[in-house]
């Protein structure tokens, strides 16, 4: 069997070994409501927080404020040279999503929870925040996270 056919077979394999943690609808993109809430709709919008990325491995606002039963439209802006993203989350969920885009760091995001942004770029994730508590948000791709590109979002009870 040659390199290539190794390659591709790992490639799959590994790929069916995240199949059902993905399918299971408990990380931040599942379905239903999450550890952290779950999407909003744009028509329940309280509120819009715009949040710009950087090479400097930081968000422009690190720690933000909700209340529980708002809804949030966060306006992303990826002001760098090199792909950034925003991703919420629970602390283990980011973890190990980071260690998946650390194996595949070009892959890309389909979820409510999330926006990559290439330079320049600019997106949106809208998220009702139906329970108090502490919601992370990071950048994920390889190194940034470890450079420091996270934060929190602090959900006050009603």
């Amino acid at each position: 069997m040659n390199t290539t056919h190794r390659l591709l077979i790992t490639m799959l394999l590994s790929g069916l070994s995240m199949a059902p943690a993905m399918a299971a609808g408990t990380h931040a993109g599942g379905h239903g409501d999450s550890a952290i809430g779950q999407p909003g709709k744009a028509a329940n919008v309280t509120r819009t927080i715009q949040v710009d990325m950087s090479d400097n491995m930081r968000f422009s606002a690190p720690l933000i404020s909700v209340k529980q039963g708002e809804t949030v439209r966060f306006v992303v802006r990826n002001l760098g040279k090199v792909k950034h993203e925003f991703s919420l989350g629970t602390e283990q969920e980011l973890m190990e999503h980071y260690e998946v885009m650390k194996k595949f760091p070009d892959m890309e995001h389909d979820e409510p929870s999330k926006v990559s942004l290439a330079p320049g770029g600019k997106g949106e994730v809208i998220w009702h925040f139906s329970k108090a508590g502490t919601v992370n948000f990071a950048c994920l791709h390889p190194g940034h996270y470890d450079a420091g590109m996270k934060g929190q979002i602090k959900v006050a009870k009603k």
